[in-house]
């Protein structure tokens, strides 16, 4: 079961080393092209959640990061040693909402640069935390589905 603490520690570390490397090398706002026209690695600046959204409300962000935070690891300890999928989903989960926590808790802001342009649509920019978060929640859903199936099955030959 600590795997899933690994697995969230390289996330945390890897998402705050790019981070600090766009804090050092870029300015606010500096874009170079990696696929000109799909994707950039852009210095932005973000004070809210997902899409902009809440933006300054740095209080509600650690109430409900913590919160959060808490209740993975109780999930993780609770759930993870039943079924790896649902451990790693966890675990990749953890790292990421850590990730974006240290941002709050010490820039009072959260560092994205990974900007893509889908089809003429510039995607809000996002960081390896919010890549980690996004993953996390598709494992664990897909990990809940197939537990589910699994159970129905048993359920069924039980019968």
């Amino acid at each position: 079961m600590y795997w899933y603490y690994i697995i969230a520690t390289i996330i945390v570390l890897l998402d705050q080393w790019t981070k600090w490397l766009i804090v050092r090398r870029m300015e606010i706002g500096e874009s170079i092209p990696v696929i000109d026209g799909f994707f950039h690695i852009t210095s932005h600046r973000n004070q809210g959640a997902a899409w902009g959204i809440l933006q300054g409300q740095m209080l509600f962000f650690y109430i409900v990061t913590t919160v959060v935070i808490v209740a993975i690891v109780y999930y993780l300890q609770k759930y993870g040693k039943n079924d790896k999928w649902v451990g790693i989903s966890l675990g990749i989960i953890l790292g990421g909402a850590i990730g974006n926590f240290i941002d709050r808790l010490f820039r009072q802001e959260v560092v994205d640069f990974l900007d893509f342009y889908i089809f003429n649509y510039n995607f809000p920019i996002f960081n390896v935390a919010d890549s980690a978060l996004t993953v996390g929640v598709i494992l664990f859903i897909i990990a809940t589905i197939l537990d589910e199936r699994k159970k129905g099955k048993a359920k069924n030959v039980n019968l």
